[in-house]
């Protein structure tokens, strides 16, 4: 099964139900008033986190996703079914983003975890809700509201607590085989992999972690050179970095060193706070012949290296031989237990004490302008939900939609833009006449 990490798709909630209108017509009840319900709620469309699922694979033969509508009102008072919501099952991981804006909604990385990505619908209030002593017989109902809508993006970044990263062929992948179950391919061959591979390590005190071997890395990676951003968005969750470093000299042309500072590179260009993780330098391969030779050379490099920390650690290891396997991972859960989770990018700290407020200018509840054939037109947000929620089959429905838009100020702004008495005045597909 291909591995499928980001998507973009299409969500939409449900509209409410439509109030009723309707009067008491019964045998000995005289003027027996209003009598109809109010609408269901439509239904949200919800993401909830599945265990079972590994990849975003599903997403790629459906893009599109509509939750149920609320039931319309109906006599007797009664109020109209509301829709059960969509539920969206994604895998653990998955970040998600508005796809116009940018802006992240939600980081769902917990079992069961919930999140409602689109709001239902709320249902329509029937007539029964505008009875009152100046109006005991209203003929006013309102539709139901729409339901949100909007396109998302969704990123799959493995939760792994140990990432494994390094050039192609430096051994991360024979490491994931050798400590944990996980069979990732492996080639005695110049090979990368192409999808991340999860392995769980157990330690005989106990301990645990997921390690993750991640698809190998090249320079320019950070500007989408070959994998590039799909390697590096997986080490983002990583809590600690293990740098594999071949020392196998099998390959005259790589020099452990270079490779060194290439990787920190582009761990720096796509999130200078990757470097700042508990980074374990692992030089590999070391049962082959000049090995030991290339390591020094490559210890005494990052010690003539003033941007090198002097406190580095580096633990040599050979996976064919096991030898270093055991205090590597044992340093590895070390590091663990003293490192907190860390914010994936564009995230916000839910504890964060601090926060920055920045005032934002309430939408205008309308637009005006004029068509080619002289209709003036009326869009925006708040002034077309309005209007959707008017049940325009009703004389007293539109009345109110009439005295709801002069009070936004729709009748001012028509006459300050030289509308004239019997001008055609649009909103969506409702023409009406303007009359000072």
């Amino acid at each position: 099964m291909a591995f499928v990490d980001q998507v973009k798709i299409f969500v939409k909630a449900g509209k409410g139900g439509d109030g009723a209108v309707s009067f008491r017509h019964e045998k000995y009840i005289n003027m027996g008033g209003p009598f109809g319900g109010d609408g269901g709620h439509g239904g949200s469309v919800v993401m909830v986190v599945d265990e079972g699922l590994r990849t975003l694979m599903d997403f790629r033969y459906k893009r599109h996703f509509k939750a149920q509508v609320g039931g319309n009102g109906a006599t007797k008072g009664m109020t109209g079914k509301s829709a059960e919501d969509l539920i969206i099952k994604v895998p653990q991981g998955t970040t998600i983003t508005n796809a116009e804006t940018g802006a992240v909604i939600g980081d769902l990385t917990e079992k069961g975890q919930r999140l409602v990505i689109a709001q239902g619908g709320r249902g329509g209030r029937g007539n029964i809700r505008f009875a009152s002593s100046k109006n005991p017989a209203p003929e006013i109902a309102e539709n139901g509201e729409p339901g949100e809508e909007l396109d998302i993006s969704l990123e799959l970044k493995v939760l792994a607590d140990v990432g494994l990263v390094g050039f192609p062929s430096v051994g991360k992948s024979t490491l994931l085989s050798v400590v944990t179950a996980a069979k990732p391919k492996v080639a005695a061959y110049h090979f990368t992999t192409l999808v991340p591979n999860l392995g769980m390590v157990r330690l005989d005190d106990g301990r645990d972690f997921v390690m993750a071997d991640l698809p190998g890395l090249i320079e320019g990676a950070s500007e989408g050179v070959g994998l590039g951003i799909q390697f590096l968005r997986h080490v983002e969750r990583t809590r600690v970095i293990l740098h594999m470093i071949d020392m196998s000299g099998v390959d005259p042309e790589q020099d452990p060193y270079d490779n060194y500072l290439k990787i920190n590179q582009e761990l720096a260009a796509y999130d200078p706070a990757l470097l700042e993780r508990p980074q374990i330098i692992v030089p590999t391969k070391m049962d082959m012949p000049d090995a030991q030779t290339a390591l020094e050379m490559f210890e005494e490099q990052l010690r003539n290296d003033d941007n090198v920390p002097d406190d580095i650690e580096i633990m040599p290891i050979s996976s064919l031989s096991r030898e270093g396997l055991e205090p590597l991972l044992r340093r590895t859960a070390d590091l663990l237990d003293e490192t907190p989770v860390f914010i994936p990018k564009g995230m916000v700290d839910a504890d964060d004490e601090q926060a920055n407020y920045e005032f934002e200018e309430r939408e205008q509840p309308f637009e005006l302008s004029r068509d080619e054939d002289g209709t003036w037109i009326l869009s925006g947000n708040e002034i077309e939900r309005l209007f959707k929620r008017t049940n325009t089959n009703f004389t007293e429905s539109l009345m109110r939609f009439a005295r709801q838009i002069r009070f936004m100020g729709v009748d001012e702004a028509l006459h300050e833009a030289g509308a004239e008495n019997g001008d055609v005045v649009q909103i969506l597909d409702f023409q009406f006449e303007y009359e000072e």
